[in-house]
């Protein structure tokens, strides 16, 4: 007997993960592999947390969250897309926000819209829950094409999803084309989807939000990458106010799901909004910088200028070979076709010492001279 559900069977383990745990059994590599911070959180922050665990703030939650991170989540909110009240959902990372949001909307059958190339776990859980991915070529520059994406829409298109500043491409998207995006979503008066988890990562300017230019959007935020704490599973969503049923509905799943985000974090994360992380992110600036002067002449990247990722196209086109003598070389990379359709590039998370940047250039530049 099959006792595996028909829903599981169309995802494969991480391809991200895979790597990663390859890398647990070599001798120093240069992992360029997982995104998560090499910086430690906040002593702030940490103390925060210290002392709501001393107290014993460790028993459930409301389901929405503590009443002020909720409040402090709100206001940050109102202040950027002047929300009169908006909805506020604390979640167990953005990971779980994204799962309330993709199971309280979508329906078998019901299409969303997922720039190619993308984070891996959208079209995931859409094939899940029984949708469809309906993919739009960003290639070769990685902007969002207002056009492209109104080509794609049909009478079964409900949702759109936007990541920016982008995971694995590094691309932030400028105003105007948020601003053209958010035209066509209101003409078909699409549900957006906006994960923002890297908001704080954008090196050349403010990133802008999809929310400034679209109410019909569901903003998703965490803590887990400004503040080095991506093992406490700390995020957010905030809806428009006149959304009310859906996150009532999103409310009552993470009741059966996820019950609440953890309570002291919760309680150090109202410690984490008030931390300054300038410093952080300047040294990222920095390592963007680094790895997009080392590889540019040999690789004719596309240079990020947000998140912690380079999206490198692969010598030849190929990037699964290429990854692979990469691996053999003590180079931990992803292929692109973790994250598309194509197999064109490989990904790079610069979130590593310089020294380790330095070694990963010269190997990368190195295999790719010599024709690997």
């Amino acid at each position: 007997m099959d006792y595996i559900a028909e829903r599981v069977k169309c995802i494969d383990a991480s391809g991200i993960r895979r790597v990663w745990q390859l890398a647990q059994q070599m001798t120093d590599p240069v992992n360029f592999s997982i995104g998560e911070p090499d910086f430690p959180a906040p002593e702030a922050v940490k103390d925060a947390a210290i002392r709501a665990i001393r107290e014993d703030h460790n028993g459930y939650t409301l389901t929405t969250g503590i009443e002020p991170l909720c409040k402090a989540v709100a206001a940050k909110i109102t202040e950027q897309f002047n929300w009169a009240s908006p909805l506020v959902l604390i979640t167990s990372g953005v990971s779980g926000a994204l799962q309330l949001a993709f199971m309280s909307t979508i329906n078998p059958g019901d299409e969303v819209l997922i720039l190619d190339p993308h984070f891996v776990i959208y079209s995931h859980i859409v094939n899940m829950l029984g949708g469809k991915n309906v993919f739009v070529d960003t290639y070769p520059d990685f902007r969002p094409d207002a056009k492209k994406i109104a080509e794609k829409i049909t009478d079964k298109t409900k949702m759109l999803v936007i990541n920016s500043p982008a995971n694995p491409s590094g691309k932030v998207y400028t105003p105007q084309e948020l601003r053209d995006v958010a035209q066509i979503a209101a003409k078909h008066k699409l549900l957006v989807l906006s994960d923002e988890i890297y908001r704080d990562f954008s090196y050349d300017g403010p990133a802008a939000s999809i929310g400034q230019y679209y109410e019909n959007t569901l903003i998703m935020r965490g803590f887990s990458k400004a503040y080095g704490i991506p093992g406490w599973r700390m995020g957010y969503m905030a809806l428009p106010e006149h959304q009310e049923q859906l996150f009532n509905r999103m409310v009552a799943l993470q009741q059966y799901t996820f019950v609440c985000a953890p309570h002291p974090f919760q309680i150090a994360a109202v410690t984490a909004l008030k931390c300054d992380i300038s410093q952080q992110i300047d040294g990222y600036r920095r390592k963007r910088d680094m790895i997009y002067g080392g590889l540019k002449n040999t690789f004719d990247l596309v240079r990020p200028e947000g998140a912690f990722y380079a999206f490198v196209p692969a010598p030849g086109g190929i990037a699964g070979e290429f990854v692979t003598a990469a691996i053999k070389n003590n180079v931990l990379i992803i292929p692109g076709s973790v994250f598309s359709r194509q197999d064109s590039h490989f990904r790079i998370s610069y979130t590593t010492d310089d020294d380790s940047i330095k070694k990963g250039i010269d190997r990368l530049c190195r295999l790719a001279e010599k024709g690997w």
